[in-house]
């Protein structure tokens, strides 16, 4: 008769933090008229958006501050160099990191799974699913200068101006291959939750599966089984998550290599080429990038 899978202990864990509800989103919702629509609203640290969806799609991102997005059981780390896709109809929840001011943006698809759409027509990938972009300077300002257009009547041919080019930036932006995601299973996604909490708490993953009462090879097998990946792999994704959010602070690549646990920042430089194909300076940049320049086509 087969052993039962052991039981893991609960990690230790925050309390949570207070609860928000989002913007009143049927208020906002695009249309057929109005593709694009966006709203700030300044949030403390520690606040949290409840989960919650709706028929069209949303960009978050935020001008000061840094936020996590959670989504199809994966954590986003968004400082104000990037933005999470959120697709129509999927989950998701905004828990604010440090004071940020958060901008949000609500989008009308031309079909679904169509992203954005981009002024000269062309394809931009698959956008079925959440996905992290650059967010370039124009696109910042594109999108708070959309939120202060007037909400009552007919829209002017500014806002609609405004809302084509918003559509253009994001269908150009580049998409950067990051995002923590979370096992279903209750068991494993506490020891999950423990690590993104704070990852260098312990040096690997011995550690880690003592502190939940299981052995190494039982949180091992659990990381494969579940995530389809080895632990170290997953938690350099969680070590990126939290480097983008020490470079949003303002600090220097040699102290976000020691906070994260690397003998030197080469060594950190090392493992961002790896995990994520840029060099660390454009993938930690703590301010929005120039805007795109396409590539002539022959």
């Amino acid at each position: 008769m087969p052993s039962a899978a052991p039981r893991l202990r609960p990690a230790r864990r925050a309390p949570p933090a207070p609860a928000l509800l989002p913007l009143d989103p049927e208020r906002h919702a695009p249309s057929a008229e109005r593709p694009a629509r966006a709203r700030v609203r300044v949030l403390d640290a520690d606040a949290r958006v409840v989960p919650h969806r709706h028929p069209w799609a949303q960009v978050v991102f935020s001008s000061t501050g840094v936020c996590r997005v959670s989504a199809e059981n994966h954590s986003y780390i968004v400082p104000p160099s990037r933005a999470v896709w959120v697709p129509p109809g999927v989950v998701h929840a905004v828990t604010v990191v440090e004071r940020a001011e958060l901008r949000t943006l609500y989008l009308q698809e031309r079909q679904p799974g169509a992203g954005p759409a981009a002024l000269d027509g062309r394809a931009g990938g698959d956008w079925s699913g959440c996905r992290v972009l650059e967010v370039s300077s124009l696109l910042r300002e594109l999108v708070g200068q959309l939120a202060e257009t007037p909400q009552a009547g007919a829209p002017s041919a500014r806002e609609r101006l405004l809302a084509e080019l918003v559509a253009d930036e994001l269908a150009r932006a580049r998409p950067v291959p990051l995002g923590v995601v979370l096992p279903n299973d209750k068991r494993l996604r506490a020891l999950c939750e423990a690590v993104i909490e704070d990852p260098v708490r312990h040096p690997g993953l011995r550690d880690w599966a003592a502190e939940v009462g299981a052995s190494t090879r039982t949180v091992a097998r659990l990381f494969r089984q579940e995530l389809g990946t080895s632990f170290g792999a997953w938690r350099q994704q969680v070590l990126l998550a939290r480097a983008l959010s020490l470079a949003a602070q303002g600090r220097p690549m040699n102290h976000i290599a020691s906070a994260l646990g690397y003998a030197s920042a080469s060594a950190f430089s090392a493992m961002v080429r790896r995990s994520v194909g840029l060099p660390p300076r454009r993938l930690l940049a703590s301010e929005p990038l120039p805007s795109p320049i396409p590539v002539a086509r022959a």
